[in-house]
């Protein structure tokens, strides 16, 4: 049974915020563009990602969660409603890059001030819940910078229990992806484990989940976002991932990539590879480059400052001629690179899906951002080499798994509607306890 909030209640959450439960019931992500404003210093964080709605939550929350990685900062506070006598408030996010981190503790220090109207708190009752490598590196920054409490928590188990509450919890969160179907969203549910998360950050993490918060790292690849972002700041002279992504929307990979129809002139039906399969990335570019500076022999020869001339400043002054006689564009590039990435994360996370039998994948981090060309690759090549046994699964707010998990570690056990956090007892018998009637916690939202 619920009771309304009382000033008792209210007192003891502020003095032991790990009190607070946050009640979920009737929770969803919001459509409309979001009335609590983000970022009131002068920053240009991403604030792309849509809030969730706790329509029935009326306690105090008295702390915010930061995953620091190494290309992006994730932060999730908790908010009233503006100018709104209903009850009940709002999970925000927001994210910086990590190299601007100083602007990314100038809004914390804002929310600190703010914290009497945003959550009902008092600035210097504000605790920070703080995971991923730069909570170990940034420790000290940020003690120093917000003279709050700074509490550590394990990046991995992070993850696990934020995926755990969006998968238990939240409606149109978790979705399916392809072409003919782009996108179909998965009703919460109980019965999860086990599953596969591969995490796409600055690298990729692939974890066996196996049961609540009994987990293990079991594989990964260096090769993830920061190395298309890394590759793409040098090729293309782009300076933002979101830029990145953005060119290779517009790109065309076949004026790079070597297909198997460049290959056969025609498909390769006996081992089932369309002609438009890649069979080598960037395959076409030694060839055109090679013609390129012979043509440029053949007409005078090529001065020494244009030898020096990085691959980054030739494309984005000439571009490389393609096949056809047009010009290599930095979109094309763009789009090569981030299918090359993508495809060999989706081949790693089927390899390790097979040698421990697990049936659902789940991608995860900031690398995906909903991107639909990203997002069809992974799924295309879960369901080609598994031959349609496996599924892959994405998220509205995947690249705050780790931020929403340490926002969580701050609750008592056994908070949710689904009870999705107690112990180490299966999720599917603490499901069928709830349908008997019987309460784990004496009660909960």
């Amino acid at each position: 049974m619920n009771l309304l909030t009382t000033t008792t209640a209210i007192d003891n959450t502020i003095t032991h915020p790990g009190s607070v439960r946050i009640n979920v019931k009737g929770a969803f992500i919001v459509d409309e563009e979001s009335q609590i404003p983000k970022d009131p210093v002068s920053a240009s964080p991403h604030n792309e990602t849509r809030d969730i709605r706790l329509p029935n939550h009326t306690a105090v929350v008295s702390h915010i969660a930061v995953d620091i990685g190494g290309s992006l900062v994730k932060l999730v506070y908790f908010s009233r409603e503006p100018d709104s006598a209903e009850i009940g408030g709002r999970l925000n996010f927001i994210n910086y890059e990590t190299d601007k981190i100083d602007v990314c503790l100038a809004f914390m220090q804002q929310l600190k001030l703010e914290q009497l109207q945003l959550t009902g708190s008092k600035p210097g009752e504000l605790c920070v819940m703080a995971t991923g490598g730069g909570a170990y590196k940034y420790y000290d920054k940020i003690r120093e910078a917000l003279g709050v409490e700074v509490l550590r928590e394990d990046e991995m188990e992070c993850l696990i229990i934020g995926l755990d509450f969006f998968i238990t919890e939240i409606p149109s969160e978790v979705f399916t992806y392809s072409e003919t179907e782009p996108i179909h969203f998965a009703e919460p549910h109980a019965d999860v484990y086990p599953y596969l998360l591969v995490n796409i950050g600055s690298g990729v993490s692939m974890i066996k989940v196996s049961g609540p918060r009994r987990y293990e790292r079991i594989g990964g690849t260096s090769l993830g976002g920061g190395t298309l972002w890394g590759l793409l700041s040098l090729l293309t002279g782009a300076r933002t991932f979101s830029e990145m992504l953005s060119m290779s929307e517009n790109g065309d990979n076949t004026a790079v990539d070597m297909l198997v129809g460049d290959i056969y002139g025609t498909d390769y039906g006996k081992i089932g590879l369309k002609s438009t399969t890649i069979a080598s990335s960037f395959g076409k570019v030694f060839k055109m480059t090679r013609e390129a500076e012979r043509q440029a022999e053949d007409e005078g020869g090529l001065a020494n400052e244009d030898r020096s001339n990085t691959a980054a400043e030739t494309v984005q002054r000439d571009g490389f001629p393609r096949e056809d006689g047009a010009k290599i564009k930095p979109e094309d590039i763009s789009r090569s690179l981030l299918f090359a990435i993508s495809n060999n994360i989706g081949q790693i996370a089927y390899l390790q899906s097979e040698k421990h039998q697990l049936a659902n994948i789940y991608f995860g981090g900031s690398f995906i951002r909903g991107h639909r060309q990203t997002m069809n690759t992974l799924s295309y090549a879960i369901k080609f080499w598994s031959q349609n046994q496996k599924k892959a699964f994405f998220l509205r707010h995947e690249g705050y798994l780790g931020a929403v998990g340490a926002f969580l570690k701050r609750q008592p056990r056994n908070w949710g509607r689904r009870n999705s956090f107690e112990g180490d007892i299966p999720l599917v018998e603490r499901w069928r306890s709830r349908d008997d009637g019987e309460s784990l916690d004496g009660g909960g939202p």
